[in-house]
């Protein structure tokens, strides 16, 4: 008999997005799909619900939930995904009635970037989120353990011994890569450092996941990075030197991880040392995806997490890329002109990374700018020395 080649069948599985009143809701639940392909699931059916608020046991309450179960035996899924993030009480609960794995987003981001991090730093940040949101599942993964509890008048037993076991090798582990990760991150400061001896000017890339950060990257340094069609395609910071012909210097150009709704505050605190070079920065290139209907909101979150890992306050330029994917009636009639973003008017620049369009213009305002950073830097030396002199 002839040898056949094993394929890996995508597991499929059943979304289920809950409306509690949030203005981002994604009521097609197309992102959540994205991510579940790019984990490499197959979403085989969508359901959304209403609340007011989740509920304590099951999020979506009974009643949805035999729904679902009914929907998941209709199509033969394998697995629940939640587009929201679950207690372990409530994913406990739910694959109890549900008789099916129940995932979240949470987990599914956890999962896409494991599959990604190709770094040292990378994979031990990814390996850091896992052990911390595994750390509050304990009492999931373990729910085998009930059964093992001590003969009568005794509290426990084996089968709390075993849960504080690897309760304790999961906080020792934690410790571990905590203690890896900060060597790692002084190596990097030992680099920066070493950058600013050089009087280097950095700039980051930062954007929604998919807004082709990558792309224009490769465009604007000639580089070869990984760039695809695809959510966290880039997960590790690569840096490299950029030329600017009207400036008559070089600047250093980073590619960062892309920001996505809802990003798990476990990997936020997971990745600052890789966020580190954004907020290290002298100028952010915020790359917005123009042709998705979706981009101001995708900018508020950016900017969200900007705030959060305390870099709101450095200079950004607007990057509307893709421009080829916006229809022609669409099109904006000049390449450069000014975008509000939380009040504050920023330099805009129209670019298709794919195409080349407006790359051009953009080196061009990106040397306008350091330039005018520069030498603004003098002027407030001279007025610290001016002032020392006065005294």
């Amino acid at each position: 008999m002839g040898g056949r080649v094993s394929e890996v069948i995508a597991a499929p599985t059943i979304l289920v997005g809950v409306d509690l009143g949030l203005p981002h809701f994604d009521a097609e639940l197309e992102e959540l799909g994205l991510l579940a392909q790019t984990a490499g699931l197959n979403p085989v059916a969508r359901i959304t619900c209403k609340r007011k608020a989740p509920d304590a046991a099951l999020f979506v309450g009974s009643g949805k939930a035999d729904e679902i179960k009914q929907l998941a035996l209709l199509h033969g899924a394998q697995e629940i995904l939640f587009d929201q993030s679950l207690s372990p009480a409530q994913q406990r609960n739910l694959e109890r009635q549900m008789e099916l794995p129940v995932n979240d987003r949470t987990l599914l981001i956890l999962q896409i970037f494991a599959q990604r991090a190709r770094s040292h730093e990378g994979k031990l940040q990814v390996e850091l989120a896992r052990l911390q949101y595994l750390s509050t599942r304990l009492v999931r993964r373990w729910s085998h353990l009930e059964r093992q509890t001590g003969g009568a008048g005794v509290r426990g037993g084996p089968g709390e011994k075993q849960i504080e076991l690897d309760r304790r090798m999961i906080g020792e582990a934690i410790k571990r890569t905590k203690e890896r990760l900060t060597k790692v991150k002084k190596q990097r400061q030992t680099q920066r450092r070493q950058r600013e001896r050089r009087d280097a000017f950095n700039i980051s890339l930062v954007g929604y996941t998919n807004a082709g950060k990558t792309t224009l990257f490769n465009a604007l340094v000639k580089a070869r990075a990984y760039a695809a069609d695809q959510l966290f395609a880039t997960l590790d910071t690569t840096t490299r030197q950029l030329y600017l012909g009207d400036a008559g210097r070089s600047v250093s150009l980073s590619d960062t991880v892309g920001f996505i709704r809802d990003l798990p505050h476990g990997l936020i605190d997971a990745f600052q040392a890789t966020l580190q070079e954004a907020v290290d920065a002298d100028l952010l290139l915020h790359v917005v995806d123009a042709s998705n209907p979706n981009f101001p909101e995708q900018i508020a979150e950016v900017q969200r997490v900007l705030v959060e890992i305390g870099a709101a306050d450095i200079p950004q330029v607007l990057v509307f890329n893709k421009l080829d994917a916006i229809e022609v009636e669409r099109r904006p009639l000049q390449v450069e002109d000014s975008y509000e973003v939380d009040g504050v008017a920023s330099p805009r620049v129209f670019v298709s990374a794919r195409q080349g369009e407006g790359v051009p213009q953009l080196r061009q305002r990106l040397a306008r700018i350091v330039n005018e950073l520069q030498n603004s830097v003098p002027n407030e030396i001279n007025l610290i020395e001016n002032d020392l002199t006065e005294d």
